[in-house]
């Protein structure tokens, strides 16, 4: 099933996955969706009225009609970014779900494939960083910086390959694009990266269109009664 023990009958498609347009729906109840983001997708509109589809416009025509007339955003991943992503569809829910954000109590692992062999094969990475705005990418900088923010993820690798690594990455933070500029930090580029690199191109040789990075798992408390929902 694509939801965990805990889901039950109160999830109209606790069955299998829904397909809205091009959106995979893995869980719809009254309160909240989760669902599987293809790489390419926007979580949220651009501004100033851009046409480019979204997570939020798909699903803002899924929920067209019935009481629930537009979602709310709890919290979005990259656009090149693969997995799972959950709204709600009250302002009520919205900030329940937010609020264990903001406490880091929800449960989020990524799958990435990064160039090299991390070493310890698991451990802690802790930086430091600031967003520049000017260049839409994160920076690290000094502990003693006052715009820098705290960056804290868990690592570990799962299967080594000849030039590569498959790592899982749980974020104690939130911070944008933070597993994508950490990895980075410690000479580990994600396969696909375009942004946080370094050095010539002939050190990154696979050919992928898109940051190898994918939103594997996550699991929160259900707003309303408080249980588990693992996906």
């Amino acid at each position: 099933a694509a939801v965990g023990q805990d889901a039950d009958g109160e999830a109209r498609h606790a069955g299998g996955p829904f397909e809205a347009g091009a959106l995979q729906i893995l869980f719809e109840d009254d309160l909240l969706l989760v669902v599987n983001k293809p790489a390419g997708l926007l979580s949220v509109p651009l501004p100033h009225n851009d046409p480019t589809p979204s997570v939020y416009t798909l699903l803002q025509a899924h929920l067209r009609g019935h009481r629930h007339r537009r979602p709310f955003v709890v919290h979005r991943i990259d656009r090149d970014t693969s997995g799972l992503v959950l709204f709600a569809k009250t302002m009520r829910a919205q900030e329940a779900l937010k609020d264990q954000f903001r406490r880091r109590t929800p449960e989020r692992v990524y799958q990435a494939l990064v160039y090299g062999h991390p070493a310890p094969p698991a451990g802690t990475w802790r930086d430091v960083l600031v967003w520049d705005k000017t260049a839409l990418i994160q920076r690290e900088t000094h502990p003693t910086d006052p715009r820098g923010k705290e960056a804290v993820a868990e690592y570990r690798v799962i299967e080594g390959f000849e030039s590569t690594s498959l790592i899982e990455v749980r974020l104690h933070t939130g911070k944008r694009n933070q597993i994508r500029i950490q990895a980075r930090l410690r000479g580990h580029t994600l396969v696909g990266e375009q942004r946080y690199i370094y050095g010539p191109a002939d050190i990154r040789p696979i050919d992928f269109p898109r940051q190898a990075l994918h939103a594997y798992r996550l699991v929160f408390q259900h707003p309303a009664d408080h249980r588990e929902l693992r996906f």
